[in-house]
Parts: structure tokens; C-alpha cells; sequence
């Protein structure tokens, strides 16, 4: 989205109360389940189909519209407008490629198109060219693609780096699970040194043992090698990365979360894990899946982005307000999410009146003295940074005139009215 044109408002925590604060759909797991759902003839998937369309998050609904594209006849020239999801590109992409006689026609914003894909690429050109493949790049758009119509000759194995994103990686395996079902045969993906955000990996590999697929592993490696139909379509949990913000915000109002599943795969619930570090503590209320948090906050927290990189904005917001400096560790892959959210967390500490200090992949916060009377932030168009901003205005009490508040829409399109619910006022600030 363009800032420029972005809408402005203003975020009031004077009224705080307690209440019930709901995250949407997982969007990481709803992409992987969408997917194999799509693949085993679980279509359409019941927990989506479940959800009020202007509740799911973009991410959601701009993957299912790719996989809906790819259920046309085969002829169809499928054209793929993925805006801003990285994930969705990667995981369509791959899908695409192994898509019998496919031909699609991908876009996206400019952000999208300077994020980093070409292991991917590369990836699919190695394994498939021979087969046919053809994948040509725009500048950075359209990428346009057709794949094989049979596979049968070529090895059976994808390799891929594993540094910058394991999403490389996951949209490979789910393309392994494509190639299972039509050939009856392993299919693998290797990967080539340490693995970036390796949870997001095991989320997948979750995803297709719970869909069926018999997935054997190897320390560098991961074969598809069968598959049996589950008894039932896997539920989709409540988003951990979401429940990070309504943790801290039901701490400080002294309300609940629910749909927060603390046996789910997704590497963001270390949140309930981390904030031990300061002194709160999740709590189950004995309601299903339902979680309060208590304690006072004390000392400092360390948290890497090689665990979970979507957590490290949120949890800079809660070292805003801690007694003693934090430290993020492995931030560089901060640099190439929806906005350069490194730069972001830097940008939001100094208008909170707080100082950062970058040493390579250590980025050490140190609060302030005493919280701003106000605050005023750009989202950059990253719905994080706007979530982000808006915890700190709870948690620290200090108004925000926020600049881009619109960009929730692509993980949690009603951030906003979880707020209004617990007292938080948000009106235009023109």
C-alpha cells in the first residue's frame, strides 16, 4: 500500500476495561491447511469456509483465491494477484509448478517484488526445466510460469538454501505432497545449510502428518513418502502471532484471550513462554483454550528471530515499558518482511522516547525513563508495526496518532475492534 495515501488515527487508552479478546484464524496454519485441503479433495475447507469473509485475514483469502485459480481447467491462463503475501507467493508458486500444464500469471505490490524469491526459483528451475518448466521474471512483475505436464523423468528431489526464509522450504514440501499424489513415489527436498526460522518448517511438516502424509526426515532432508486419509479435516487454531498483542493487552486490562491453543505447532506461541522472562504468566481460566495473564513486569528480555521473527516487534513494544534494556537477537531477517521491521522497531522505540543500539544481529533496547505524553508512528504499511505501535499505546498508556492503520487487514482485520471492546477509544486524526 502507498503511506502517502494511508488514513491517520488516533489511539486513546484512557478508558481500558476488562473483556474478551478473540484473534482470527491462524493465517500460517490456514495457508498450509488450504493447501493440502486443496490437494487431498478437502475443498472447500471447512474451518475457512466457517469464518465471516471480512474476518479472515488477506493473507488468507488472497492464497485461496490463488488455489481456486489453480482448480480451473487446465488450458486456463490463471492470473494471480497476491499483493503484499509473501507466503502466499512462495506456496502458489511452487503449486503452480507442479500443477499438470499450468499457466499462471503472478503479481504483487512492489514490496512483494523486492522481497527475496530467487532460491526458490531456482530451486523449481533445477528440479523441473528438464521436465518443461518455463519461469520467467518481470521487473519485478508479472512472473509468469508454465509448468509440466508430467514429471515422471525428472528426479524426484528439490535442494534450497535454508538462510533468508524457510518458507522456501515449506512451499517445496507442499509441492513434494502435489508430486506424491499424482506418482506414487517419495519426493524430497534438501536443504543446503542452517534453516531460518526452522519452526515455520515444522508447522508444515504438522500440517501435512495431520492431512495424512507420511513425511521421513533426515538432518538436511524431508521425503514425502505416503499418504492415508486422516477420519476427519483438521480444525484451524486461533493466530499465535496475533495472541502476542492480546496477551499484552489482556494483562493490562486484566481481561482474557481466547482461542489460544498452547499445543499448537505455531513457533510464535513462545510468546507465552517468553514473557516469563519479566514476570507475567499465561494462565488457563478452565474455559477451553482461554488464557489470562498475570504478575508484575520486571528486569529485561532477550528473544531471537531465528525462533520466531514475527514475535520481535511486539515483544519491543513490551520492552518499551520494562524496567531494564532488552535485547532481540538475529534481527537481520527483520530487513525483508512487508517493510523493513528492524528499522520499524528502531523507529518506534525513539518516538516512545527510548534509545536502540544495533551490534550486528543484537539490537539492544533500552526504555525510557518515563513513558511520552503521546506518541505519533507510520505503520510503513506493515500490519505488524501497526499492531505494534497500538500494544505500546495500551501497554504504556501514552496516546498514538498512527499513520497506515488499514494494513491490519492482512493478518487481522479486526485488530481494531478488539480494542474498541476493551475501552480503547480510535477516532480520525486529520
Amino acid at each position: 500500500m502507498s503511506t502517502a495515501k494511508a488514513s491517520r488515527i488516533r489511539v486513546d487508552p484512557s478508558s481500558l476495561r476488562a473483556a474478551p479478546l478473540t484473534p482470527p484464524v491462524s493465517k500460517s496454519d490456514a495457508q498450509r491447511a488450504l493447501v493440502l485441503g486443496h490437494l487431498t479433495g478437502a475443498w472447500p475447507l471447512p474451518s475457512v469456509q466457517a469464518e465471516a469473509d471480512e474476518d479472515l485475514p488477506a493473507d488468507v483469502r488472497v492464497l485461496r483465491r490463488g488455489v481456486e485459480s489453480l482448480r480451473l481447467p487446465p488450458d486456463a491462463v490463471r492470473d494471480i494477484d497476491c499483493a503484499d503475501g509473501g507466503a502466499p507467493f512462495r506456496i502458489l508458486a511452487t503449486q503452480a509448478a507442479v500443477t499438470p500444464g499450468a499457466q499462471a500469471r503472478f503479481t504483487g505490490t512492489p514490496r512483494l517484488g523486492e522481497r527475496p524469491h530467487g532460491p526458490l526459483f531456482t530451486s523449481l528451475r533445477e528440479a523441473l526445466a528438464p521436465a518443461g518448466l518455463t519461469l520467467t521474471e518481470g521487473t519485478p512483475w508479472p512472473v509468469e510460469l508454465r509448468a509440466p505436464r508430467d514429471t515422471s523423468s525428472v528426479p524426484p528431489v528439490f535442494r534450497v538454501p535454508g538462510a533468508q526464509s524457510s518458507q522456501y522450504a515449506s512451499s517445496l514440501l507442499l509441492g513434494c505432497a502435489a508430486l506424491y499424489l499424482r506418482e506414487r513415489r517419495p519426493w524430497r527436498v534438501e536443504i543446503d545449510g542452517p534453516l531460518t526460522s526452522a519452526g515455520y518448517l515444522e508447522l508444515t511438516l504438522t500440517w501435512l502428518r495431520r492431512f495424512g502424509f507420511d513425511v521421513q526426515r533426515s538432518p538436511s532432508s524431508y521425503t514425502v513418502a505416503g499418504y492415508a486419509a486422516p477420519p476427519a479435516v483438521p480444525a484451524l487454531p486461533g493466530d499465535w502471532s496475533s495472541l502476542g498483542y492480546l496477551l499484552l493487552v489482556a494483562w493490562k486490562t486484566g481481561g482474557t484471550v481466547v482461542r489460544a491453543d498452547t499445543g499448537s505447532a505455531h513457533p510464535d506461541d513462545a510468546m507465552v513462554r517468553l514473557i516469563e522472562q519479566v514476570g507475567l504468566r499465561a494462565v488457563p481460566t478452565g474455559a477451553p483454550f482461554t488464557l489470562k495473564v498475570e504478575g508484575p513486569l520486571s528486569g529485561g528480555l532477550r528473544a531471537s528471530g531465528e525462533e520466531c521473527p514475527d514475535l520481535l516487534p511486539t515483544l519491543a513494544a513490551l520492552a518499551c515499558v520494562l524496567p531494564a534494556p532488552s535485547t532481540l537477537t538475529e534481527v537481520g531477517i527483520l530487513r525483508v518482511k512487508e517493510s523493513d521491521r528492524l528499522e520499524g522497531i528502531r523507529t518506534l522505540v525513539k518516538a516512545f522516547g527510548g534509545t536502540t543500539e544495533l551490534q550486528g544481529e543484537r539490537l539492544l533496547i533500552q526504555p525510557p525513563r518515563m513513558p511520552p505524553s503521546g506518541f505519533a508512528m507510520s505503520s510503513e504499511g506493515d500490519h505488524r508495526l501497526a499492531m505494534t505501535a497500538a500494544t505500546l499505546c495500551v501497554l504504556s498508556g501514552a496516546p498514538l496518532t498512527l499513520t497506515g492503520p488499514e494494513c491490519v487487514e492482512k493478518s487481522f482485520p479486526g485488530f481494531w475492534r478488539q480494542l474498541s471492546g476493551v475501552g480503547v477509544r480510535i477516532t480520525d486524526a486529520r
